[in-house]
């Protein structure tokens, strides 16, 4: 045996910077691999079928789509039409809420309305994620955790800015509820998400100080008060509209971890938030003990010990998905927003730090500043978006007549769900989704339970609502953003 083929007997080199030198030859090495692996299986080809009915690999990939599009760049709406469309729906929506608008002071009889309409008891048995019941005196204790008897006659306008990722509740707890024992998904006591500097009018404290009710422009609902800093008026409303600023365009960016300021260290900032710009710090000082040259450099709110408003630099580095302005509204962009989330798992009212089906849609929209109710049932019916709607006893003819004209873009709506349509092919239109379920017909007819959990590419007219009614069947309506001016389509 050469000298080349020969195996080290000698004691192997130590660690050296992370590695190790070898102790066995190349031509050795690669046959005690090759006998110890099994061989790597080949991609599937782009036309290989995947496990979901009529999905094909190629279809899992944007480019795919955007191969179809005969005018992917076209503008749909520009800055000033989506500037039109935003006032079109504050104006039009009552879904949608100027929170500097609120009455000052605040009276009593207004914040209890607003909590009682969030906070009602339960009218049905719900279950721990043990999957016993809840017991009656635990939801007696949540009512009286909503302290109603403690709001004042009237109270001052506090306003605040959201520090932290943070749950919106039904209830003042972090106490999960589920429908059915077992299914611990869907968390009933879950309402939405508020993400780094969204504002908020405080409007009450739950009886133990830890939970503020919180109304914000989208939603009213419970938030736990660590995660609010409040400050003035001005300054908690002027956020928002300071310029220079960043956009973030991935399904969700990080700031740059620091141990000099833990308030700022990897925030999770989901598609579609915009954070001022800080251009006023020398380019060669460091900021939370690092150089700001590769990195943006922008404004946090933090949360004071006395739970007042602060702000502070951070970092987001320069190879993060994100933009100095909003996207361009184009079908490119629409489908590229879309992809982003591909596979991230559902998380029902923005649960398990992502989103469902009706945050995944308005966080798409949010990445080029156009505005869109929080709730499923509320952007179906909005009447600030261009709404084609259906009647139950709306025939198949009239629904797809209407699905061949779905362009990308278009939201679909059925009972408790949305979806984004991303084209055509094979006769069939198709939709990206972020779904708790999933379901169709199998080659013998019986139906499949998929289960898909997330966010989702599938045909629509296949997928199943219940054991006998299609998607198409229930469609309740399709909502367009288009041009202000331009008039309804007709209805098919």
């Amino acid at each position: 045996m050469s000298a080349a083929n020969k195996v080290s007997i000698a004691r192997p080199y130590p660690l050296r910077h992370g590695c190790a030198r070898p102790w066995l030859s190349a031509p050795l090495l690669a046959a005690l691999l090759a006998a110890a692996l099994p061989a790597l299986a080949a991609p599937p080809a782009a036309d290989a079928p995947t496990a979901v009915v009529e999905v094909r690999h190629a279809d899992l990939t944007p480019g795919h789509w955007l191969a179809q599009l005969a005018d992917p760049d076209r503008v749909i709406l520009d800055r000033a039409g989506i500037a039109a469309q935003n006032a079109r729906m504050r104006s039009e929506d009552k879904s949608i809420v100027d929170i500097a608008a609120l009455p000052e002071p605040l009276p009593r009889a207004l914040v209890r309305e607003k909590i009682e309409a969030l906070s009602a008891p339960p009218t049905r048995t719900l279950y721990d994620v043990h999957g016993k019941p809840l017991p009656p005196r635990e939801l007696a204790a949540l009512q009286r955790a909503l302290a109603l008897d403690a709001i004042p006659a009237t109270r001052p306008l506090r306003y605040g800015l959201v520090v932290h990722r943070a749950d919106l509740r039904a209830f003042p707890t972090r106490l999960r509820a589920f429908s059915s024992a077992g299914e611990t998904d869907i968390d009933r006591f879950q309402e939405s998400a508020l993400f780094p500097g969204d504002a908020v009018a405080v409007l009450h404290e739950s009886r133990d100080r830890q939970w503020l009710f919180v109304a914000s422009e989208r939603y009213a609902a419970w938030i736990e008060a660590r995660h609010v800093a409040t400050g003035d008026r001005g300054t908690v409303l002027g956020y928002a509209q300071r310029a220079p600023y960043l956009v973030m365009t991935g399904a969700t960016v990080r700031t740059n971890y620091t141990p000099e300021e833990p308030r700022v260290s990897a925030l999770q900032l989901d598609m579609g938030v915009r954070l001022p710009l800080r251009t006023d710090l020398p380019p060669d000082r460091p900021v939370n003990g690092q150089h700001p040259y590769a990195s943006h450099v922008v404004e946090l709110p933090v949360r004071n010990a006395d739970g007042s408003l602060a702000l502070a630099p951070a970092l987001i580095a320069r190879s993060a998905d994100v933009a100095h302005d909003y996207l361009p509204l184009t079908p490119a962009h629409l489908v590229r927003q879309s992809f982003k989330f591909l596979g991230e798992r559902y998380g029902w009212g923005h649960s398990y730090d992502a989103r469902d089906c009706s945050g995944f849609v308005s966080e798409i929209y949010r990445s080029f500043g156009i505005l869109v109710p929080r709730n499923t049932r509320d952007q179906a019916v909005s009447p600030a978006l261009d709404r084609i709607g259906f009647a139950p006893e709306d025939g198949r003819d009239k629904r797809m007549a209407a699905v061949r004209q779905l362009q990308v873009g278009d939201l679909i709506y059925i009972p408790g769900h949305v979806m984004m349509a991303i084209g055509h092919q094979r006769g069939l239109a198709f939709v990206i989704h972020d779904t708790n379920g999933g379901s169709w017909r199998g080659a013998d007819g019986a139906r499949v339970r998929a289960g898909l959990n997330g966010v989702a590419v599938t045909p629509l007219e296949p997928m199943l609502f219940g054991e006998t009614e299609t998607y198409v069947d229930r469609m309740t309506s399709i909502q367009r953003i288009r041009p202000v001016s331009s008039p309804n389509p007709a209805t098919p």
